[in-house]
């Protein structure tokens, strides 16, 4: 066995069905929390104010103008609006935590998130902000969220298209997580089980929206894919995701839907122990091609091309993403091999193909 680093991060999690309604005036009591600033976007302005009925009167300030990406003027407004407040409580997807994530950076106060997709960022100490299209990020143990409340009653409306979005785009926490440069023991096996209940997740919820124990086993591996990002840290997937993102305001979770199979493809041979073990959780013989068959079954976008990126574009950011690429990737990260990649990934094709 080799040596290795493993860091616990801190913080309290609160799971299970209606726990949101039941738990969440107690969580934010234990911060003795006067001033609170809720974030919500307005999709998710109704539920939010529904959850906060029970301590309304506390909340000081509702910030809404959640964004893709978190620019950096979205987030410079939420910092203004957090003046005095005590507290941030998000209640919305993966914008909306990075939103309140950006309050934490240069503020300091505490987060309690409760989700509503399966972006798990909310169990990472990772920040993102975007500024003249470019997306950078990095690691702070303030913008950790103290607590979260994981309610799988919360997902129900998400529309099944973004569930099975988000739900890949956990998958792509997990997958990076084998290769990725803290990458240790732990993290692997956290990892690994978190595949294993999404891909239980997945075929159920894109049948029947309304299953709310499909809807749970998302959310559980969801909360272990964040968890195993967090321990592990980002990969080249990512790099190339963020990169993209922010250049184009591509959608998130499509976006790690649609390039995971095709960085699966380009490090497995490199990673023949991470291949197998992916392929293992996911039940299939070979982990790349059955996860873009997988995509497409539960209707991903075959291709970047279908978010509107033109094929030149990934000439663009090239040297962006070469630049970002991690040194010790399994596979040497090449401008030819990235180019290949890209170029299948906006293309949707056979990932085993152009990705060798």
């Amino acid at each position: 066995m080799s040596a290795f680093t493993y860091d616990a991060l801190p913080g309290r999690v609160l799971f299970g069905s209606g726990v949101a309604r039941t738990g969440l005036r107690a969580e934010v009591d234990a911060f003795e929390a006067r001033r609170i600033l809720l974030i919500a976007a307005e999709s998710e302005a109704e539920l939010a104010r529904e959850l906060c009925l029970p301590f309304a009167d506390r909340i000081a300030v509702t910030f809404s103008e959640v964004r893709p990406h978190v620019p950096i003027e979205v987030a410079e407004r939420a910092r203004e609006a957090a003046a005095g407040a005590d507290l941030v409580l998000c209640v919305g997807g993966g914008s909306t935590t990075g939103t309140a994530k950006a309050v934490a950076l240069t503020t300091g106060l505490p987060i309690i998130a409760v989700p509503t997709t399966y972006a798990g960022s909310e169990v990472t100490p990772v920040w993102g902000l975007t500024e003249k299209s470019r997306k950078s990020t990095g690691t702070d143990p303030r913008v950790l969220p103290r607590t979260v409340v994981y309610d799988p009653e919360l997902t129900l409306t998400l529309p099944v298209e973004l569930s099975v979005a988000s739900g890949l785009n956990a998958m792509a926490h997990c997958v990076e997580a084998f290769w990725a440069p803290r990458r240790n023991p732990v993290s692997s096996a956290v990892a690994e089980d978190g595949i294993r209940h999404l891909a239980a997740g997945l075929p159920s919820v894109a049948a029947d929206g309304a299953d709310s124990g499909a809807r749970g086993e998302l959310l559980l591996g969801a909360y272990l894919a964040g968890s195993a990002f967090a321990a592990a840290g980002s990969g080249l997937h990512h790099k190339i995701c963020h990169v993209l993102g922010g250049a184009f305001d591509l959608p998130h979770a499509q976006t790690h839907a649609i390039v995971l199979p095709y960085v699966l493809a380009f490090n497995a041979p490199y990673a023949p122990e991470a291949a197998a073990r992916v392929a293992s959780a996911l039940d299939l013989p070979e982990p790349a091609g059955g996860l873009r068959r997988l995509g497409e079954k539960l209707g991903v976008p075959a291709g970047l091309r279908d978010l509107g990126l033109r094929e030149n574009d990934t000439e663009t950011v090239l040297e962006d993403i070469l630049a970002l690429a991690p040194a010790d990737n399994p596979r040497p990260v090449t401008a030819d091999g990235i180019g290949r990649l890209l170029r299948a990934a906006w293309a949707g094709i056979d990932p085993a193909k152009e990705t060798p």
